[in-house]
């Protein structure tokens, strides 16, 4: 399956729309995790446990969202764009969900 941001596939024709597909996916942060970001962002530095979650985070979406395509016969998905939010009174959610337009190429 092609994924792609952009409209069109170069060198490759369009022969169907399918419409919009999307995948999302919402994954609680660890309080400890929380902790240690917390102090990471206090002393400097990357946060490690929440660039892995938001990673895992994308490609459930993204597979979520192939997934549909396939079911509609698509064999490519097109335009598709992330969101990434924070979800909970703190923040304690983290949600990614990706859309796209699913389509048949040549």
């Amino acid at each position: 399956m092609l994924i792609s941001t952009t409209p069109t596939v170069e060198g490759r024709r369009i022969v169907k729309y399918f419409g919009i597909v999307s995948g999302e996916a919402i994954l609680g942060a660890n309080i400890f995790k929380d902790i240690f970001a917390g102090i990471r962002d206090i002393v400097g530095g990357r946060s490690g446990a929440y660039e892995k979650e938001l990673r895992r985070a994308k490609e459930i979406a993204l597979s979520e969202m192939e997934e549909e395509a396939k079911r509609l016969g698509a064999n490519a998905v097109l335009s598709v764009d992330l969101d990434y939010e924070t979800l909970g009174q703190n923040g304690g959610m983290l949600m990614v969900s990706a859309s796209g337009t699913a389509v048949l190429v040549e």
